[in-house]
């Protein structure tokens, strides 16, 4: 499978796994300029960006890992559009979901680290 179908089959399962801890699914893909977010999320009147990250298991790195400070500040700017653009005023969040899949690409684990930055 390649990266951009391993991605897709993370952001599906990163959205069921959200859906399942009771957040309502707003938006996938979003883009604005050189930014995108994977999922936009709501709980509890909170606004969550979320950023998921797959890699097959066995890596030296954590997923997370992959979102560096530029990656961050995309992110940032897309999600202050995106507050801008429906005229939103809640509070915000920025998530990472993490998962980890088999050699043949089953589930291994997901990881939702809250506040991420």
């Amino acid at each position: 499978m390649n990266t951009k179908l391993k991605g897709a089959m993370g952001e599906q399962l990163a959205a069921r796994h959200l859906r399942e801890k009771g957040y309502n699914i707003c938006s996938a893909n979003y883009s604005y300029g050189t930014g995108e977010i994977d999922i936009i999320a709501e709980k509890k009147k909170t606004i969550c960006f979320v950023e998921v990250k797959t890699r097959t298991r066995g890596g030296m790195y954590a997923p997370a890992d992959a979102v560096d400070y530029k990656k961050q500040e995309n992110i940032k700017s897309s999600a202050a559009a995106y507050m801008n653009s429906f005229s939103l005023k809640n509070k915000i969040r920025y998530d990472i979901v993490e998962v980890v899949l088999s050699d043949n690409n089953d589930l291994v684990s997901i990881n939702h680290i809250k506040d991420a930055f």
